[in-house]
């Protein structure tokens, strides 16, 4: 995908402080805040119809036909959705965005020709149930569309400088993002963590940013309260006072991120090695593997007896409904859903086109309820510990799993936030010593989605 974004090169010797007090910069910053305003509208409504087209294909529809959904029904549209996003990565330019494959991707913005694409693509893979979250076509959508807006801007005639842009650009994707993960400030570390710049760069880019964010998460509150739908972010049940953090609870989240960071292994090598061969014939390959995708569903239905609906999508909706029936989860059921959803996550990544990060939390979120029958694991401990492990190793994220992993939990979390630490340094750490789970793929051509880099950290 084109992409035009932030440079990683900045002026020796900048001065932020005269940068601040520059006119240009002050324009800029105003500019972002106006920006923030319709991106969050579209966001929002991107979120909207995804979760409008999922209840109604997969639960109300069959409900009304069967009176629940059978365990066979997201077959068929897993199979559509892998048909449309390999026909929209193929025939339209952008390649439909990054490949969630490659791991958590900020840097850069999608020209206007290629709005449609990415925001086709995750429509077809999100709506239809592939296993992965909606940040990633919303932070190319902000992106996007601020870069729309400054080219808008410079064909009246404004001189719009490349900095400019740039922080346009930026501020766009902090306001489509900023209440889908609970709270504005998880969603600006986020950008930050992943952005390709650093120093005074970063710093001049942070304030029009987070600006954008505060405008994006007052209309995300508004707009669900008068839709009726709800913000549509990620709000996660209050749980039992986990203690103070003891040296048994700082032991199990050693052991956390090493087995998070072999599970993360495992999923990403999976989904890189199948790359190559969705390169050879998209269309066909992608249909298959949402064929894949719905007989995991299948088979979780039909062990477990629950909706088959469990294994789909990212786990954004499903995960307070998990962690609300915690005493529900045994370990048998814990590892039939860790099975599934990760052979479901790990198709998803390979052609599909969304985000890691919600089906990463979710998966992490199953470990540390299987972990609450372990001694000194109290259930705020372990979920937080599981979804900070999880995220770090899947993301490479370390600042940002931590932030995730307590300030969604509330007080609890940040009750227990010494041993969720020590579980994302361990993963992260564990994950860097592993083997890189792919290497350049010789069969992708010019248009193709790259080759796979090395495993994050980065």
């Amino acid at each position: 995908m084109t992409t035009s974004g932030t440079s990683a090169a900045q002026p020796a010797g900048m001065d932020v402080r005269a940068v601040l007090r520059s006119r240009k910069y002050l324009v800029g910053v105003l500019l972002a805040a106006l920006i923030g305003i319709p991106v969050s509208a579209l966001a929002y409504a991107f979120l909207a119809l995804v979760t409008l087209l999922q209840r109604l294909i997969l639960t109300d529809l069959p409900t009304s036909l069967f009176g629940s959904t059978p365990a066979w029904w997201p077959i068929p549209w897993l199979v559509l959705g892998g048909v449309l996003t390999g026909l929209t990565i193929r025939a339209l330019p952008g390649n439909g965005g990054h490949s969630p494959a490659l791991g958590f991707q900020s840097g850069g913005a999608p020209t206007p020709r290629e709005l449609p694409a990415v925001v086709l693509a995750a429509l077809a893979s999100l709506s239809l149930g592939a296993v992965l979250g909606p940040e990633a076509p919303l932070i190319a959508l902000g992106g996007g569309l601020g870069l729309l807006t400054v080219r808008l801007v410079a064909r009246r005639g404004r001189n719009v400088t490349a900095e400019a842009g740039a922080m346009v650009a930026a501020a766009g994707t902090f306001a489509a993002v900023s209440t889908l993960l609970g709270s504005p400030l998880i969603g600006a570390f986020l950008i930050l963590e992943a952005a390709p710049v650093g120093g005074a760069a970063l710093v001049l880019a942070t304030l029009p940013g987070l600006l954008a964010a505060g405008i994006g998460n007052l209309l995300f509150v508004g707009l669900g309260s008068w839709t009726g739908l709800g913000p549509l972010s990620l709000s996660l049940p209050a749980l039992p006072d986990p203690g103070s953090p003891t040296l048994a609870m700082l032991a199990w989240g050693a052991a956390f991120g090493v087995v998070a960071a072999l599970l993360a292994f495992v999923i990403r090598r999976g989904a890189l090695a199948l790359r190559p061969i969705v390169h050879r014939s998209r269309v066909l390959v992608t249909g298959l593997l949402g064929l894949g995708i719905g007989l995991c569903a299948l088979v979780f239905a039909l062990v477990s007896g629950d909706t088959p609906v469990e294994i789909l999508f990212s786990g954004q909706e499903a995960l307070p409904g998990l962690i609300a029936h915690l005493d529900e989860i045994t370990v048998g059921t814990g590892l039939l859903l860790i099975a599934t959803k990760g052979v479901a996550y790990l198709l998803s990544l390979s052609a599909f086109r969304g985000g890691p990060i919600f089906p990463a939390m979710y998966l992490g979120a199953v470990l540390g309820m299987m972990a609450t029958a372990l001694p000194g694991v109290p259930a705020a401990a372990g979920i937080a510990m599981g979804i900070g492990a999880m995220c770090a190793a899947m993301l490479g994220l370390p600042l940002t799993s931590t932030l995730l992993a307590t300030l969604l939990l509330g007080r609890q979390g940040l009750e227990v936030m010494p041993a969720v630490i020590v579980a994302v340094v361990i993963a992260y750490l564990v994950t860097a010593r592993l083997p890189a789970p792919g290497r350049p793929d010789p069969t992708a051509v010019p248009g193709s989605d790259g080759p796979a880099p090395a495993a994050p950290p980065r």
